[in-house]
């Protein structure tokens, strides 16, 4: 059994920055990815970013360029994710997840079996 806690979130003007964390307490499989969703208020939950169990990564296309995920080194059970230039439509709840057979950077929800309890992010204009 895996547990994800999640940390950061908060309130921010439009063009501030915010970094959101992710711990994993557990047994991790070797190979797993780890990634972000968000789900703003009656929208669906929606992939974010992943990174890899070899550090590759992956974004969706309105967070390219502003968001990088990443975690320490030789800290497989860890994740961040820095969030520069936000917007009031970046708006959210972020979850943490972890796919572990999902494939090397999967960003569908379904490719993920365990997640977190999710932090908000409001983003005023």
């Amino acid at each position: 059994q895996v547990r994800l806690v999640e940390s950061g979130g908060g309130s921010v003007q439009a063009g501030g920055s915010l970094r959101l964390s992710c711990a994993a307490s557990g047994s991790i499989v070797s190979g797993s990815a780890m990634g972000w969703f968000r789900q703003a208020p009656g929208k669906e939950r929606e992939f974010v970013a992943a990174i890899s169990w070899s550090d590759s990564t992956r974004y969706a296309d309105s967070v390219k360029g502003r968001f990088t995920i990443s975690r320490p080194k030789n800290a497989k059970n860890t994740v961040n994710l820095q969030m520069n230039s936000l917007k009031p439509e970046d708006t959210a709840v972020y979850y943490c997840a972890v796919a572990q057979f999902g494939g090397p950077l999967p960003h569908r929800t379904s490719d993920y079996n365990y997640w977190g309890q999710g932090t908000q992010v409001t983003v005023s204009s």
